[in-house]
């Protein structure tokens, strides 16, 4: 993990995978982390049972609330529970635990406030990625790119690594309603790099499934929260 004084926290928002949590949490004993905490956002299958035979904190929402709600608890945890580092990434199996430390090592060497993981940077892999959301990725990702005048290369990537010394930050303000679904981490996102925090992309992977429902992000529907907050944000409509 790194430096023993850095605490970290492992945050998996969770909604309907009872097929795949259990393989995502048996690859943690290869990665050495203080704590997971699994955010099952009212899941209708048989996830709470899978969760009960493994050694992780749960937090359960008897109704969907979005994942932004449960990153939000995450964070809200590790604030109050002394963690100095979290990392959130998904619990459908296209993140690997095992790589966790590739994110972690920047923060802990070299002082960056913000890790994001990039399949697109050398040594990444992205596979079996469908085409369309391929060139959505890469729509979005040269969008930010243009309009925060930063490169970026996978800004769409949900695992990532954050201080949590940043939502002491009265302008990273992560409780706002608006941000319980996809917003939220595109809205920390934009304050990170309007704000100078130091910020920096590491290649990791994230392998889809071969089978169709690889995603619960809906085309169209969802993906106006992932640009929401760039425009909300820029223009002062939102703080």
């Amino acid at each position: 993990m790194g430096e023993k004084s850095s605490k970290t926290l492992v945050i998996i928002p969770v909604y309907n995978e009872e097929n795949r949590i259990k393989t995502v949490l048996e690859k943690f004993g290869e990665a050495k982390i203080d704590e997971v905490l699994v955010v099952n956002d009212g899941s209708a299958d048989t996830t709470s049972t899978v969760l009960k035979d493994f050694d992780v904190r749960v937090i359960n929402h008897y109704e969907k609330q979005g994942v932004g709600s449960c990153i939000r608890d995450g964070i809200d945890y590790a604030r109050k529970n002394g963690f100095d580092l979290v990392v959130v990434m998904a619990g459908n199996g296209k993140d690997d635990p095992r790589e966790i430390p590739i994110l972690l090592k920047p923060i802990v060497e070299e002082n960056y406030d913000y890790i994001q993981g990039s399949r697109y940077l050398e040594g990444g892999q992205a596979g079996n990625l469908p085409l369309a959301r391929k060139l959505g990725i890469k729509a979005f990702t040269f969008l930010w790119s243009v309009l925060l005048r930063r490169r970026l290369t996978d800004v769409t990537n949900g695992f990532r690594a954050y201080k949590v010394s940043l939502f002491d930050d009265p302008k990273i303000n992560i409780w706002q309603e608006w941000l319980s679904t996809y917003e939220l981490e595109y809205y920390i996102h934009f304050w990170v790099l309007k704000l100078k925090y130091k910020f920096g992309e590491v290649p990791v992977s994230k392998i889809y499934p071969s089978k169709k429902k690889y995603s619960k992000i809906r085309p169209f529907l969802d993906w106006w929260p992932i640009v929401k907050p760039l425009f909300y944000l820029l223009l002062r409509i939102r703080k």
